[in-house]
């Protein structure tokens, strides 16, 4: 979240509202009253500076190793099925865990570029008084904002995106095949989670973080 934040006040100080370079003294300014910017130019600066945050965030995690070499995002093995991981690793299948593991961010860094257009169309809609909860608000109060009129839009969006991701990397067929190595494994509680809703519900989240 300070990452982010980070980001967000960067990209203020750079935003321009018509001719005028809109500084980040000037947006405080403005929260306080300070400023003859009006309440309209600063919600337009402040959606500015997010469709840029966003659309640079997008794209950084839609790049080759976005997730995989993203320790705050990177997804790992299904948690609910940890026995199977360890079990499969103690079978000297630790090469083809990693390889579904690499496979399942690739899904997810693939689906990743769907998520510009809803997040932009979000942020244009936002309202004046939107704008201003967020300036005044706490320091993720952007992300929460996002969250909120984003989330349903891209678990819709991205629940067919990420199955086509997973099938084109082979992270489904590489998940299948350890889940049945598992399964045949004498004694053991059979298992098959649904991959496709984990998948969905972590690269949201790592689009968040």
């Amino acid at each position: 979240m300070k990452k982010q934040f980070i980001i967000l006040l960067s990209l203020m100080l750079l935003c321009k509202i018509g001719t005028a370079q809109l500084s980040l003294d000037k947006l405080k300014k403005a929260v306080k009253g300070e400023s003859s910017l009006s309440t309209e130019e600063v919600a337009e600066g402040l959606k500015e500076a997010l469709t840029n945050g966003a659309s640079k965030g997008s794209d950084l995690v839609s790049q080759v190793d976005g997730y995989f070499k993203n320790a705050e995002i990177k997804i790992p093995f299904p948690p609910e099925v940890k026995q199977v991981e360890t079990k499969l690793r103690q079978m000297g299948m630790g090469a083809e865990v990693d390889k579904f593991v690499l496979a399942l961010n690739r899904g997810a860094e693939d689906a990743a570029k769907e998520a510009k257009p809803i997040f932009v169309s979000a942020i244009k809609q936002m309202s004046i008084q939107d704008a201003w909860s967020i300036l005044k608000g706490e320091k993720d109060a952007a992300t929460q904002y996002l969250k909120r009129t984003t989330t349903t839009q891209l678990t819709d969006k991205f629940k067919p995106v990420i199955q086509k991701s997973l099938e084109k990397v082979n992270a489904t067929k590489y998940y299948s095949d350890l889940v049945n190595t598992y399964n045949k494994i004498p004694l053991v509680q059979k298992v098959n989670p649904d991959l496709n809703q984990y998948a969905t519900d972590k690269a949201i989240a790592g689009l968040f973080v």
